[in-house]
């Protein structure tokens, strides 16, 4: 009895699931969205932060956005007191 119920049950799965993915495949369409090629994730500011013989605190800051720079400048300055 119980091989019965579970292998009607394991049938059923089969054919709903078959059935399932029959209709996404049909109703599946695939878009290119030119707008949503053009973003791109902003890459950080790279800091390298050195300390010259004088004690005197020496950076070199690379990056992709000129804007972004210049404020990660100021912030350390001020962080360290310098202008």
């Amino acid at each position: 009895m119980k091989r019965v119920s579970v292998l009607s049950i394991v049938l059923s799965l089969c054919f709903f699931v078959a059935a399932g993915y029959a209709v996404e495949q049909d109703g599946f369409q695939f878009k290119k969205q030119p707008d949503l090629q053009q973003v791109k994730p902003k890459k950080p500011v790279k800091i390298k932060l050195r300390r010259s013989a004088k004690k005197e605190y020496i950076w070199e800051l690379t990056g992709d956005d000129a804007d972004e720079i210049v404020r990660t400048d100021k912030k350390l300055r001020k962080m360290l007191n310098q202008q």
